[in-house]
Parts: structure tokens; sequence; C-alpha cells
């Protein structure tokens, strides 16, 4: 679905609806009475990146609640994420289909349903930009309802009948607000959680995959593409996204891929099929066999996360491939702007990241539904120099 109606239906008809239920809702005795959850319920519909800066949240829900029932319910684009962290079994994932407003509808009727069925004691919303998570967590039937809330803030409407809700600070880093939300099941103070969180690990875990399964990768990739069978491999993905305006300029990235082939190196241009003519753009400029097209060519979060297990660096936009590198032995150089690393970085020593805070930025925020007043001259991005990304992907790939 295209973002921008799914900005007015939530802005409009999701807000009505969270109010309408606001009018409704009435605090059960038995929300505070002390019962045993046995079923939890985490709503994350959003980026693939989140599902992973949240893994630390589920490991604590886990540790915290032994023998209980973790489900989830996110896109079905993001389950092989989900499935790969291993924190839930594969068919305790719930999915919704975005691929037009009337398959969502039907999937969310759907999703509903088994929802009810289930008989969830606890749903944990952890979306900060959308209202249909919170209305499901309404609808849900659970007794416990955990989600961001605004308390004095402005913005984040999302009604009243969050019976945990948790302030949303945006000078914490979501994997620690995450955190928040599951401490805030138990909590009695107001806001919620009013406790520290300790030194717990916020890294993502390291996918160990099977040797055989990287080889046959790797013999893939120098058969389809023999130009870079004997060079290390440098990954650049290019791509925004539904959020084009995270982009780095691709003549930088042309540049960057020109001058790493020009010293040895082969470039391939990773990305969705969707972003095939970003990269034929970039093929053009490179004007290099040792310059590959990998739009598409990676079938799944797997596959390329096979790539990343052999490739020498990654160098993206803020988005999934960036938090994916978390899991794997490949460095990665990420570029920051209009969100700000203080609170999407991925928790990686491996990571450079590149940011530049002018006063405007970050503009995409929990406050604007991520919908940024820019007109699209992205300075934030356009002033980090080539040059520079240049340098650091030499010292990094030297350092190797």
């Amino acid at each position: 679905m295209n973002i921008n109606f799914q900005r007015k239906v939530d802005r409009y008809i999701g807000a009505f609806i969270c109010w309408l239920f606001s009018l409704f809702h009435r605090k059960s005795k038995d929300e505070d009475d002390g019962f045993q959850a046995k079923k939890f319920l985490v709503i994350m519909l959003s980026e693939m990146g989140s599902l992973i800066l949240a893994y630390p949240m589920f490991q604590q829900l886990k540790k915290r609640y032994p023998g209980a029932n973790l489900y989830g319910l996110l896109f079905e684009k993001n389950k092989e994420v989900l499935t790969l962290l291993g924190v839930t079994p594969p068919e305790n994932i719930l999915t919704i289909r975005d691929t037009s407003f009337h398959v969502f509808a039907i999937d969310c009727l759907r999703a509903l349903n088994q929802i009810r069925k289930l008989k969830v004691d606890v749903v944990i919303d952890c979306e900060l930009f959308a209202r249909i998570s919170s209305i499901f967590s309404f609808l849900s039937g659970a007794r416990i309802r955990v989600g961001f809330h605004p308390y004095t803030q402005a913005g984040l409407y999302r009604g009243s009948f969050i019976n945990r809700p948790v302030l949303f600070n945006p000078y914490h880093h979501i994997s620690r607000q995450f955190l928040t939300l599951a401490a805030a099941i138990d909590s009695v103070s107001v806001p919620k959680a009013k406790q520290p969180l300790g030194r717990t690990n916020l890294r993502a875990p390291l996918i160990d995959f099977a040797r055989d399964e990287i080889d046959a990768m790797q013999a893939r990739l120098r058969a389809d593409f023999s130009a870079v069978a004997d060079k290390r491999l440098v990954l650049i993905y290019p791509g925004g996204g539904i959020l084009p305006i995270r982009a780095w300029p691709r003549n930088y990235y042309s540049q960057v891929a020109g001058e790493l082939i020009k010293k040895g190196y082969a470039v391939g241009v990773v990305g969705l099929a969707e972003d095939r003519d970003l990269a034929t753009a970039i093929l053009s400029d490179c004007h290099n066999p040792a310059c590959v097209d990998l739009t598409g060519y990676t079938r799944t979060v797997s596959e390329l996360m096979l790539i990343f297990q052999f490739a020498a660096l990654l160098i993206t936009n803020d988005g999934g491939p960036g938090q994916f590198a978390a899991m794997t032995p490949i460095p990665a150089i990420i570029f920051y702007g209009p969100e700000t690393p203080d609170l999407y970085g991925p928790a990686d020593e491996k990571a450079t990241i590149f940011y530049n805070p002018l006063p405007c930025s970050p503009c995409l925020t929990a406050f604007n539904h991520r919908n940024s007043p820019c007109d699209g001259d992205n300075q934030c991005l356009k002033q980090i120099p080539p040059e520079q990304v240049l340098k650091k992907a030499l010292e990094i790939l030297q350092a190797s």
C-alpha cells in the first residue's frame, strides 16, 4: 500500500476508532489482580530492522516468564526475520499481508479471529507510528495491554485503553524502550517501569549458517558473475525502501563503487527487485564488469545473509540490511540523517556510522508519523562526502 494513503487512514480513521474505543473502555477489577500470564502476543508490524532491535526484549520476556507461550503479529514479508531470530516457534507467528488495502483488511479480520481464539493474556504493542496495532491490542481481549503512550507529550494519540502505558522517550535507544515495554507488565509506578534496566546485552544474535550453505551460495555467485569470482566483494545498498529520503545520493554510491573497482575490489548492488533501476544507473556509471546487479538476486533474507558471510564489506543506507549485518561477520558502513543512530543504530561493534546532525535532523520521528517536513533535499546525507566514506571503507578492507 502507498505510505501516504496509510498515513491518512491512520490519522483520520485510526485516531477516531481509538477515541471511540476509549469511550467504551472501563478498567476491569481483574486487570491488576496479579494473575499469572501464560500467553503473550507481541505486535510489531513495521520494518524488518525493528524486529532485530527488539531481540533483547524477546529474550527478556522468555527469561522473566519461563514456560509462557510467545506469539508474534507482523507483516508477512517480515516473518522470515522473526523465524531467524528463533524467539518463538514459526507456528506462533501470525501474519498480515499489506499488498493492497483490500487484502490488508481481510487479513486483519482473519488475524483478529486467530488472536481471539488464542485467548492471549498480554499484548505488547511495539509500534510507534501506527494506530492499527493499538486497535488490535484493544480487540484482542487480553487483560494486560502494553504500549507506548504520550502522557503529557504531543502526538502519538492511541486512545486511553492501554492499561500498561509506557512513556515514549526519544532520548533512549529503541532497544531499551522495547525492554521497558516488557518491564511494564508487572510495574505499578506512574509512568511505568521506574527502575534501571541494568547492563542488558543489546546485541543481536549471530546466525549460525551451515558451511555447505555458505559454500553453495558463494559457488552460485561465482558461476553467475564470473567477473567477481576472484575478487573481494563489497556490497552496497543504495535503496531507501518506502522512505527514499533515507538514501545517500546515488551518484555518491557510484563514485565510491568506481574507486573500489579501480583498487581491485568487486562491487555488488543489493536490494529488492524494485531497486533494479537504481542498480542499473550505478552499473552504467561504473561501466565495469566488476560491478554487478544483485537486486532481486537473493530471494530471501537468509540468502542475503549468506552472501554477508563471505563478502568483505557492506555500505548501506539506514534500513534492514544494516541490522541484518549485525547478525553476520560482515562489517558495515551505515548512513543516518533523517533518523538518528542514537535511537535506531545497531548494537554492532563492526558497524561504522556516518551521521551528520544538522539542526533539522532527525526529522523522521514518532511524532510526525515518519512524514518528514524536508522538501526532499536531504542535506544531512548529501553533506557526507564520498571521499570520507571511501577512506573509511579502504581502512576496513585493508584491516581485514
